[in-house]
């Protein structure tokens, strides 16, 4: 095991669980995962049914990092009206259920930047607005990898002063994650010319959803394997935790194991797997410390 305090090889974890306000529940199970278990972050998405009831909760946890999961996709209408983004919506004025429907019209030249502007603008200004101090940005299904896409969230980040962002990465030899691979490598790029900040490693694109406590063991051994190939760094692990009861979340058919990445997060053996690495935990306002 390395020493976490060596010169130069100290390797940082930032545990994140994504999608918080999706559900009151999902939002409990944040907490929850922050207060007894390994998550140091969340991603909150304004525009969630869940939001407005629970974006208060945050305050009393000045601990768990927060940052923004902008949506530009998903089961949730938009914060602002179709006339507003009509690019970005389908005739009844909804959003793309996923990216498989958003991504080639963005391809195509059909989805207008400047709703996408337009959108995520108001969906930080929900999150400034509800007293939150935004230190990373992310988006819901990972869609700011594609370029156009990725450019309106740069310029966003940055009217609003948060430089630091994810790198979703894939270890998967699909046409999948070999396209995630080569979008990744080029925002890292794109990052490192605008003087953007980000994790070394990252994991839980692969696995999202289906991070029970085996598998979680598994991608903390990666992540501290990859992290002592470059002599230390800061990894990500996201995560999707929510409650077994949460009848609400019926109408989020993703398949996802919630309950079952809460109690991973909150295992002794995950926590001390977290430990045995060496591991440091941190947030994205400590990336590039």
């Amino acid at each position: 095991m390395n020493d976490p305090a060596a010169p130069g090889h100290a390797k940082r974890l930032i545990v994140n669980a994504d999608d918080y306000g999706l559900t009151m529940g999902v939002s409990r199970a944040i907490l929850r995962a922050h207060a007894e278990g390994i998550v140091t972050s969340t991603s909150v998405l304004a525009l969630a049914p869940g939001f407005d009831t629970t974006v208060g909760w945050l305050q009393d946890h000045p601990g768990l990092g927060t940052g923004a999961h902008l949506a530009a996709v998903g089961e949730d209408p938009p914060l602002l009206s179709a006339r507003e983004v009509p690019t970005l919506v389908d005739r009844r004025g909804r959003l793309r259920p996923s990216w498989r429907q958003l991504l080639p019209l963005v391809a195509a030249g059909r989805v207008d930047p400047a709703d996408l502007r337009r959108e995520f603008t108001a969906q930080m200004e929900a999150l400034v607005g509800a007293g939150l101090t935004i230190d990373h940005l992310d988006t819901h299904q990972n869609v700011h990898l594609w370029p156009s896409i990725r450019d309106v969230v740069l310029e966003v980040g940055e009217a609003f002063g948060v430089k630091v962002v994810r790198v979703t990465r894939s270890a998967a030899r699909s046409v999948v994650g070999i396209t995630v691979q080569r979008l990744a490598r080029d925002l890292e790029v794109l990052l490192d010319v605008r003087g953007w900040r980000t994790t070394d490693v990252s994991t839980g694109l692969d696995e999202a959803g289906h991070l029970d406590r085996p598998a979680m063991v598994a991608a903390l051994d990666r992540l501290s394997r990859e992290l002592d190939a470059l002599g230390g760094g800061t990894a990500e692990l996201a995560t999707h935790p929510g409650e077994a009861d949460d009848a609400d979340l019926v109408r989020y058919r993703w398949r996802y194991w919630w309950p079952a990445e809460l109690e991973a997060l909150c295992s002794p053996t995950v926590r001390a797997a977290v430990a045995e690495h060496g591991f440091v935990p941190s947030r994205f306002d400590e990336v590039g410390d």
